[in-house]
């Protein structure tokens, strides 16, 4: 059995804890943070319902393949994008999920460019 990583552990009982308080409905939506060495990933959940309503992140094509350099930057620009998607599709306000990260960084930057493009939080 393939032992696993104590800072792993921990945020995953972060995200548990977090979760307990912070549901997405339809007229407020959860939007979810997930962050890898490279990338940053956002979703918008609707938990009432069990579906996901909109997603981005950083390996799309639309902000893989563009001049914005640096992972706090592409974050910012992922913020920016999924707030003007969630705009098309009639959602303006939405609950924060960081996932058990710390709001700091990629992180805040996403939230920062979604709060930019209108989403409310």
């Amino acid at each position: 059995m393939a032992k696993t990583h104590p800072s792993l552990i921990a945020r995953q009982k972060r995200v548990k804890r977090i979760r307990k308080k912070i549901t997405g409905t339809s007229e407020r939506p959860r939007l979810r943070v997930f962050r890898s060495a490279k990338h940053i990933y956002a979703q918008i959940i609707d938990d009432a319902a069990g579906h996901t309503l909109l997603s981005m992140s950083s390996v799309d094509k639309a902000i893989d393949g563009s001049e914005v350099k640096g992972k706090t930057a592409q974050a910012h620009q992922v913020g920016l994008m999924l707030a003007g998607k969630a705009k098309e599709k009639g959602i303006v306000s939405v609950v924060f999920d960081r996932g058990g990260y710390i709001y700091h960084g990629r992180v805040k930057a996403l939230s920062e460019g979604a709060r930019e493009g209108g989403l409310e939080f």
